[in-house]
């Protein structure tokens, strides 16, 4: 899990310049989220991870924090071993 939250937090960085976003900090708290913004994120984890997010996964509690990005991503990935 921690490969998972490393490439997200270099995402990340790219946008959030001079700031150390921490793992359990909330993104949308610290101000630097919009809607355009959080699209761009879910590509982001669509594309990198290879999973797919559905609508029900569209909750701010599984964007708000690395961790949670984190977590979302590796039971998406557990469930897609399974099949």
């Amino acid at each position: 899990m921690q490969e998972i939250s490393t490439k997200i937090k270099a995402f990340l960085s790219k946008f959030f310049r001079n700031y150390d976003l921490q793992p359990d900090e909330d993104i949308f708290a610290v101000g630097f989220v919009n809607s355009m913004f959080a699209m761009q994120l879910v590509l982001f984890i669509e594309q990198e991870f290879q999973i797919a997010i559905e609508n029900e996964d569209l909750e701010f509690d599984n964007f708000r924090t690395i961790d949670a990005m984190t977590r979302l991503i590796d039971k998406k990935m557990v469930v897609l071993a399974g099949k």
